[in-house]
């Protein structure tokens, strides 16, 4: 299996407290909590860990309360090339209502500092060699711009790695103009990138096109409860996903994501990388936490994923 470099700069402790029913202004009484190490570059690197894959993964840690992220990486084996900087890494509380609607509230983080980033660029320098892709998933801290990001990107593609990101807003903006090998946004994260609804098919297609013309190989789009559309060279793919009773939505995006790399790596069909990984971000919802669940589960899911040819993709100068 492949080697694979997840960064994670902004992680975060999660608290999810599954409810009844939120009411806010009320006192709510929680049925069930859990507590995760996680960030989105972390919550891929456990779904490809489950796939097989050796991960290492970097990013930026609050000194203060790094004993659970610690935790994970000596449990999972992972190669940690995580700064530490000084505060504590942000902490994010999911509530999860038993209909499967989820409210974030999320924390600001740790403020990261040119001498911090620095040194994660320099980290990266020595560990990145001997890896094949480098996933960058997840939000800015503070201190830490969009220009500083893009130039992330580019050293990770100049050490020979494909890059694939999962991000949004400026962060999404300044990684596309580096062209990674494979971008994963939503359908709300392009649309407000490229200023305009992407409801229609059609709009969906022609910015994907759009990519593809600045040389990003691979455009997955998530879409919900409505799927999966894939736009790869010479393919535009949808995948419906079967229905399920959603526990948490939180980390479905992250597992599409890994699974479209671990078929990518493994040279499958295109079908078949695409119903996988719609089956896995099926079986994500259905729990609380990372990683690959029943295996009988995930057989059912992606037996019932239905996979389609999309409209022709519009033709664009290469």
């Amino acid at each position: 299996m492949a080697r694979i470099l997840t960064l994670t700069l902004n992680p975060a402790l999660d608290l999810t407290l599954r409810l009844e029913r939120l009411e806010p202004g009320q006192v709510n009484r929680s049925l069930a909590q859990v507590s995760h190490a996680a960030g989105k570059g972390l919550n891929v690197a456990q779904v490809l860990a489950d796939l097989g894959h050796r991960l290492s993964v970097a990013g930026f840690l609050g000194a203060d309360n790094p004993e659970a992220f610690e935790a994970l990486f000596a449990r999972r084996g992972f190669v940690d090339g995580f700064v530490r900087v000084p505060g504590e890494t942000r902490s994010n509380i999911k509530l999860a209502e038993r209909d499967g609607r989820i409210t974030d509230i999320n924390g600001p983080g740790p403020h990261v500092s040119e001498r911090a980033q620095v040194e994660l660029l320099d980290r990266l320098d020595q560990l990145a060699p001997g890896h094949d892709v480098a996933v960058l998933a997840g939000s800015l801290p503070g201190g830490v711009d969009p220009a500083w990001f893009g130039e992330l990107l580019r050293r990770l593609k100049r050490h020979g790695l494909k890059v694939a990101l999962d991000s949004s807003g400026e962060a999404l903006r300044a990684g596309l103009l580096v062209t990674p090998w494979l971008v994963k946004p939503n359908t709300d994260e392009l649309a407000e990138i490229c200023g305009r609804p992407l409801e229609a098919g059609d709009a969906l297609a022609a910015e994907a096109a759009h990519l593809q013309a600045l040389g990003i190989d691979q455009v997955v789009i998530s879409q919900g409860a409505r799927g999966v559309s894939w736009f790869g060279p010479d393919l535009a793919l949808q995948a419906l996903p079967p229905k399920v009773t959603v526990v948490s939505t939180v980390g479905a995006g992250d597992t599409l994501l890994a699974g479209m790399v671990h078929g990518l790596l493994s040279s499958w069909s295109a079908t078949h990388t695409l119903r996988h990984a719609t089956a896995i971000a099926a079986q994500a919802v259905t729990q609380v936490g990372f990683g690959l669940g029943d295996a009988v589960q995930l057989q059912q899911l992606e037996s019932a994923v239905q996979v389609q040819a999309l409209a022709e993709q519009q033709e664009v100068p290469r």
